[in-house]
């Protein structure tokens, strides 16, 4: 999977401090998995279920080296819900992952945190390549996605059989991109 397990890094943007996971950062999650907005990821859960999710994703560092990440806006401090490098291995691939909480969508945070975290999986993790599953009805997703610069990857397995696989550009094809 990886070459050793690392702990959960800080990583801060211009706006977002992406962080470990904390006991406090459950409530609002569990929120989500357990409305409609989460139907998108699996959902809805009942709030036992959602533990098992955010427990597999706060010790996914432990064990594999990748995880999530609680996404907090350094202004104010504000949970504003999770990014994440999944190298889980029922995943057939690397995965870059997103969930924004209600009133947070629409401000570009996930943009720029999917960004970052697509950096330290490259650059830190040495990851080659890496996928986002994203159900085609989820249609901010969907967009997000292209403006990351991901295309549909039809020949790749999905995580769930309803999903789109979009592949995001390679780390020589970002740094062939990257400004001079």
């Amino acid at each position: 999977m990886t070459a050793a397990p690392v702990p959960a890094p800080v990583i801060e943007t211009e706006r977002l401090r992406l962080r470990p996971h904390r006991l406090e950062d459950f409530p609002p999650l569990a929120a989500f998995y357990g409305s409609a907005a989460a139907r998108f990821v699996g959902g809805p859960l009942p709030a036992d279920r959602a533990w098992h999710v955010f427990a597999s994703d706060v010790g996914a560092w432990d064990l594999v080296g990748s995880g999530a990440w609680g996404l907090e806006e350094k202004a104010t401090g504000a949970f504003a819900g999770q990014l994440a490098a999944n190298r889980a291995p029922h995943f057939p691939e690397p995965e870059i992952g997103w969930i924004l909480l209600p009133g947070f969508e629409g401000r570009g945070y996930a943009a720029e945190g999917a960004r970052a975290v697509r950096a330290f999986a490259y650059g830190t993790l040495g990851w080659e390549t890496a996928v986002s599953y994203v159900d085609p009805g989820n249609r901010r997703s969907v967009a997000l996605a292209r403006r990351l610069g991901c295309v549909e990857d039809p020949d790749a397995r999905p995580l769930y059989p309803q999903e789109i696989v979009f592949r995001h550009p390679g780390p020589a094809a970002l740094e062939a991109e990257a400004p001079r």
